[in-house]
């Protein structure tokens, strides 16, 4: 009696090992490279023959020092992995609304002072950012000042502040786009996505990077403006979030075309 009992479960696992771990992913496999090649493939963009990104998944446009290049359009900050954009590594900052690394030391609503207790000011505020989170010596956020600590500092004096913050990410993003320092800047241009893998930027905020785009490329801003347009994407069944545009097919687009002498 147990010798079948046995046989039967041996044949049992078998055959749902058969159908779940073989014939179901292949059926899955196969209906997606008929019917949906690009996308179960990820998406891939090729050029020359070559992958150069996946309209998927956004991907940073730097020199090998991190800098921005003048002549790409930027995607949105990510905190997935540790210079962002790793996809093996995807997730967001995972910081509450009145977290300092975040928002900054906000005077009367986080802000400490040199001891850590909470005060009415921001001791480390400085011209540019009354909102300034100190770094230590090795650059990290100081969130909890104590008594001795070690802080960086710049060439004029003033703490050296996280570049993390929503704060200092609106001044870096100012300074590329040469924009006034009381500019207003899109939400999506200081802040990651969930994934921190989001390959779109806003209208707005392609908008505002056109002009840079255009003299490092040596083309009519009206160029660049049509083109921010061809590359727009509308809303999910036409209600649903905003429009978006996709960096990577921007950047390429822009790569093929000749700019003015």
């Amino acid at each position: 009696m147990w010798f079948r009992q046995l046989l039967s479960s041996l044949l049992l696992t078998v055959v749902v090992a058969i159908v779940v771990g073989i014939a179901y992913p292949l059926s899955l496999y196969g209906i997606g490279q008929v019917a949906f090649k690009s996308k179960a493939d990820g998406s891939l963009v090729s050029r020359g023959g070559q992958p150069v990104g996946s309209t998927l998944l956004g991907q940073n446009f730097t020199d090998n020092n991190g800098n921005a290049l003048a002549q790409y359009f930027q995607p949105r900050p990510s905190s997935a992995g540790t210079s962002g954009y790793d996809a093996s590594a995807s997730g967001a900052s995972n910081l509450g609304p009145g977290d300092p690394r975040l928002v900054g030391f906000i005077p009367g609503f986080n802000s400490v002072g040199l001891d850590g207790a909470s005060t009415a000011t921001n001791p480390f505020g400085t011209p540019a950012d009354p909102y300034c989170v100190p770094t230590d010596t090795s650059g990290n956020p100081v969130t909890s000042p104590r008594s001795g600590q070690q802080y960086a500092k710049d060439s004029d004096g003033h703490y050296s502040c996280y570049s993390g913050t929503i704060p200092q990410r609106a001044i870096a993003y100012r300074s590329l786009n040469n924009l006034p320092a009381d500019a207003a800047v899109p939400v999506d241009a200081v802040t990651g996505s969930g994934s921190g893998l989001d390959p779109q930027i806003s209208v707005a905020n392609a908008q505002l990077q056109a002009p840079r785009v255009a003299q490092a490329r040596h083309l009519l801003l009206r160029d660049v403006t049509e083109m921010i347009a061809g590359n727009t994407t509308d809303r999910y069944w036409g209600f649903l979030g905003e429009k978006g545009v996709n960096v990577l097919a921007l950047n390429l687009a822009l790569d093929g075309r000749q700019g003015r002498p």
